[in-house]
């Protein structure tokens, strides 16, 4: 059995991302590229954005921290901390309107 603490692995994660150029940071907690189901920590901050991207198989968002906007196919949606958002099976992008972290949960279509 493990344990992992989600407010601790935000809070690092945020710290991470504005140290680096690119303004983002991720950290796989559960799962990989050969598992079904992975989840995923992804920070970002205010301002930076996700390119529209494919969706590998069912998936939703859990914002941990801070605003964010999904957007796909001409329409989007805004979160904050505590929303949980299920991804489109469509080409979607991601937008931080603040600092915020994410938990990004995939489940692999076969």
């Amino acid at each position: 059995m493990e344990k992992t603490s989600l407010a601790e692995l935000a809070e690092k994660s945020l710290a991470e991302a504005r140290n680096v150029h690119s303004g983002r940071s991720a950290h796989t907690v559960h799962g990989g590229h050969a598992s079904t189901l992975r989840q995923t920590v992804i920070a970002l901050l205010g301002g930076q954005r996700l390119d529209e991207h494919e969706n590998p198989g069912e998936a939703t968002l859990y914002v941990l921290a801070g605003r964010v906007r999904l957007s796909s196919g001409g329409e989007g949606q805004e979160a904050a901390a505590g929303d949980l958002l299920m991804i489109p099976d469509a080409r979607h992008a991601l937008d931080a309107l603040e600092d915020s972290v994410v938990l990004l949960t995939v489940a692999k279509l076969p």
